[in-house]
């Protein structure tokens, strides 16, 4: 089912006509029958109204079959969330690199007392996220849902277990501010010989923009980014949607917001 096709469902659904619909999203009559008739393309700004005015996700908008499934093991600074039967997940292969990246992460920033779970989780997101942007390719791969603090890694724990079984890392429980925190300690040297020099550009890009900001601040910074923004609460944030970001986000347009 197209966009214009499930709006035109959902307006009737609520009882609205063309017109009222079109005067409470702030546009003409004309250029909403245009999106219902599949006749005009609609703006990230006009899915997120047709969204909160229809009382439905964005993602759910864009494709309406999509439905949240499966609780998700809640972590010490993160709420509980569900997600969408999953599109994207790390290939076997990936595995290893998101290992290895997750302790050249830890073995650049993790020491420093900012840098908990809550801010590796939007950090991996950010690199994932803007690769993909940059160079239309996976660097890890990994799935990620919507949650109130941000974009939060699927794969995290199984990958935590299976680091900590083989004694890459160490978990360690602390305080910032008066704030509970899980703190990785990386045991050994990255393998950075499986990554190629591109994506550690982009690593070490993503780690000089945001490794200095607390959990409450790359929460905030993560909710101003539009795959984070069209994604329903709860559901997996698609890939493809980075090609919407806008420029202080956008890794194409060479400029970024502060960090």
């Amino acid at each position: 089912m197209s966009i214009g096709e499930n709006v035109r469902q959902l307006r009737r659904k609520l009882g609205l006509t063309q017109k009222v619909l079109a005067k409470k999203l702030g546009m003409n009559r004309s250029s909403l029958v245009q999106i219902e008739r599949g006749k005009r393309k609609v703006s990230v700004e006009e899915l997120i109204k047709f969204a909160y005015m229809m009382n439905v996700g964005v993602d759910q908008l864009i494709n309406p079959d999509l439905k949240p499934e499966e609780v998700i093991e809640p972590a010490i600074e993160e709420p509980s969330v569900q997600k969408q039967r999953e599109r994207i997940s790390i290939p076997q292969n990936n595995f290893q690199k998101f290992k290895e990246v997750l302790l050249y992460i830890l073995a650049r920033v993790g020491a420093r007392p900012n840098i908990g779970e809550t801010v590796l989780y939007k950090i991996l997101y950010f690199i994932d996220f803007d690769y993909y942007e940059k160079y239309e390719e996976q660097l890890i791969g990994a799935t990620y849902i919507k949650n109130k603090y941000g974009p939060t890694p699927t794969h995290f724990r199984k990958l935590i277990e299976s680091m900590e079984e083989n004694g890459d890392l160490v978990r360690v429980a602390k305080e910032y501010y008066n704030y509970p925190q899980t703190k990785y300690l990386p045991c050994r040297e990255p393998d950075i010989s499986i990554l190629s020099a591109t994506e550690l550009e982009t690593i070490n890009d993503v780690l000089n923009r945001l490794g200095e900001m607390n959990a409450t601040q790359i929460s905030e910074y993560s909710h101003k980014d539009i795959p984070w923004i069209i994604t329903g609460d709860g559901f997996q944030i698609d890939y493809e949607s980075v090609f919407y970001r806008s420029p202080e986000y956008s890794t194409r347009s060479g400029e970024h917001g502060e960090a």
